[in-house]
């Protein structure tokens, strides 16, 4: 069957919203009346395989998410909440690409809908990763240390001078130093001046205890994808603490890997 009559034959199969037409490369488009959170309209492909038919979205949904991050990087939360979006709706999870295959004639217009259905889904943990921000934004940046292979510990509790313990978000090592970063990450614009004192109160304590002279640095890593920062807030952290932004992998990679 040709791509021209397999898109009429599904056509006549599915409601008036799909369009289907021959895809750019192989298959047919299938445009649904699903949308992506932002607006994108989400496509199921078609493709003939021995007298049955495979559906899949070419990684469109896993692609989407990615974007929606610094690092598009999937975090290890949302790759298992993929992986059982797929498993309730029974489509194949292969890498990062939704497929259903050995689909009948007969069965085209449930795959269709359900291949869109789970598109929908996956594009949606976008929502539940963001429902507590500063944990979500926690796990990503975790996630991109380990794919850069730095030697990571997290939430590591330290002893100031003053003895009180400080809870490190991270602690990176490399052949040239150890990093010390603190994160801030609030959704709220009013608690950023109380994060930021927190954070060079902690660095204050840290720097005049047996830490001090050690080749040891530290960071304050910004989570800038909220604009919620002012320029004092960056002033008064700098004055303790090399400062990052999220917004900036490289940069921070590249704060952590130098020598001091």
């Amino acid at each position: 069957m040709s791509t021209e009559e397999l898109a009429i034959r599904l056509s006549d199969l599915l409601p008036t919203l799909f369009e289907c037409t021959p895809a750019p490369q192989e298959g047919v488009r299938v445009r649904t009346p699903l949308l992506f959170p932002d607006g994108g309209v989400i496509d199921v492909f078609v493709l003939e395989r021995n007298a049955t038919y495979t559906l899949t979205d070419f990684g469109d949904a896993a692609g989407w998410l990615g974007l929606q991050t610094v690092s598009q990087q999937r975090s290890q939360k949302q790759r298992l909440l993929m992986k059982d979006t797929c498993q309730t709706l029974g489509i194949e999870l292969r890498g990062e690409t939704l497929v259903l295959q050995g689909v009948p004639t007969d069965g085209l217009a449930d795959a269709v809908l359900r291949l869109a259905q789970a598109e929908a889904r996956v594009a949606d943990l976008w929502f539940t990763m963001r429902q507590i921000p500063g944990e979500s934004t926690a796990d990503e940046i975790n996630d991109w240390l380990l794919m850069r292979q730095f030697e990571v510990d997290r939430r590591i509790p330290i002893a100031g001078k003053s003895s009180r313990m400080w809870t490190i978000d991270f602690r990176t090592r490399t052949p040239n130093k150890e990093s010390l970063v603190f994160l801030l990450s609030t959704g709220t614009r009013g608690a950023t001046r109380r994060i930021v004192e927190h954070v060079v109160a902690g660095f204050h304590d840290l720097r005049s205890s047996s830490l001090a002279g050690t080749n040891v640095s530290y960071v304050s890593l910004f989570d800038d994808t909220v604009d919620i920062w002012r320029d004092e807030d960056f002033g008064l952290a700098e004055s303790l603490s090399d400062i990052a932004r999220w917004s900036r992998p490289d940069e921070l990679a590249e704060l952590l890997e130098s020598s001091g």
